[in-house]
């Protein structure tokens, strides 16, 4: 598991427009990289419009947002378009940055096992440094959450 003060693990993905996303893009700015299980669930949709309706406010502050999830590139770009989302969605279909973060896991549900994603955000510095972790997100008030840590 990672902890304040790891080094964030490089990844690269491609994002809703095509384009391909990596950490080292970032270098010199605050990235709030966060983890969500399913584009279009209520949840998750939630926490997208909530850092949606910050996102001017933590731009301001100096961060970027890249959100991550094992849908599609076509899932991810339905999305952002349903719900106007300014910023970056990574389709990790293969899991593979979500297993590098360590948040591909063992979940319950109604009695039920599986596996899927920890809904989970990490602050990483512009040095490549996770400043902050938040593995109990609000997903309604995701971007107070963020602001708030930050005061």
């Amino acid at each position: 598991m990672l902890s304040v003060g790891d080094k964030a693990p490089d990844f690269t993905g491609i994002d809703q427009a095509g384009n391909t996303v990596s950490l080292a893009q970032f270098a010199g700015k605050r990235l709030i990289l966060y983890f969500y299980p399913k584009d279009n669930t209520s949840g998750c949709t939630a926490e997208a419009c909530s850092l949606r309706d910050g996102y001017a406010e933590l731009r301001a502050r100096g961060f970027e947002i890249v959100g991550v999830s094992p849908d599609s590139v076509k899932s991810h770009e339905g999305f952002a378009a349903k719900h106007a989302l300014p910023f970056t969605l990574i389709a990790d279909t293969d899991k593979a940055i979500a297993t590098a973060y360590g948040v591909w896991g063992l979940k319950k549900f109604m009695g039920r096992e599986y596996m899927g994603i920890l809904r989970t955000t990490f602050v990483i510095d512009g040095e490549g440094r996770i400043e902050k972790i938040f593995d109990k997100v609000r997903t309604k008030d995701h971007f107070v959450q963020i602001a708030d840590a930050y005061k």
